[in-house]
Formats: structure tokens, C-alpha cells, sequence
């Protein structure tokens, strides 16, 4: 990554974060929707602004810390159902679908920023 950067300038290092974490979420929320009939299972999940926090260069302990504060990867807010399954249909396929814009955005911006840079090599401007 830090040579990608130094070629591509860091908003190229950061398309790629974004999408990275973007992909990760996504896997957690499709696992989660998987999950929705198995007792005792766990909703797992992350905060998209506090992960990009982290890799912005601010101390993992502190992602960390924010994180078993809120409860995130740990259920969220525990059980919802008799049989312990903390898995909200509705809000997973939501989450799902906000997902899908977010990184369809975050392309279509990798896109353009390529394209970009592609034209400045054709034209020499």
C-alpha cells in the first residue's frame, strides 16, 4: 500500500481503505442474514466511520475501546428473541442494501480518480 501511495497519492490509498472495509462489512452483514434461524447466534458488525478512524492512523487501542463500549462485533444490543438470536431480518437487509450504494459509490469515485490520472498520462496536462 505505501508504494501505491507514493506512485498514486494517498487518495488512491484511501479508495482502496474504503472499499476494503466496505467489502468486510458487507461479508459481516451477509453472515449475519445467514445466521437469522440460529439459535443463540450473535449479530456481528461494525462501525464503517470508526474503522476508517483507525486506519487513518490513530491508535488501535482506541478503535478498540470504542468498539467493546459500543458493542460492536458483540451483538449490538444482545438478544432480541427468545432463542437468543440478536439477527433483525429488516434491519440486516437495510444495512445490506446501504452497503451495496456505499461501495457501488466508492467504485464509481476509484473510477473517476483513475480515469483522472489515466488522462493525464495520455495528454501530458
Amino acid at each position: 500500500m505505501q508504494l501505491l501511495g507514493k506512485l498514486l497519492g494517498n487518495h488512491s490509498v484511501n479508495l482502496a481503505r474504503a472499499l476494503d472495509r466496505t467489502s468486510q462489512r458487507s461479508s459481516m452483514l451477509t453472515r449475519n442474514l445467514s445466521n437469522v434461524n440460529v439459535p443463540g447466534y450473535k449479530r456481528e458488525d461494525m462501525d464503517f466511520g470508526i474503522a476508517l478512524d483507525g486506519e487513518k492512523g490513530k491508535p488501535g487501542d482506541r478503535l478498540k475501546e470504542l468498539q467493546r463500549r459500543s458493542g460492536i462485533n458483540e451483538g449490538g444490543s444482545g438478544a432480541i428473541r427468545i432463542d437468543g438470536n440478536s439477527v433483525d431480518l429488516e434491519t440486516e437487509v437495510m444495512s445490506i442494501t446501504e452497503m451495496q450504494v456505499r461501495y457501488q459509490l466508492l467504485a464509481e469515485m476509484t473510477s473517476r480518480h483513475f480515469s483522472g490520472i489515466k488522462n493525464v498520462i495520455r495528454e501530458g496536462r
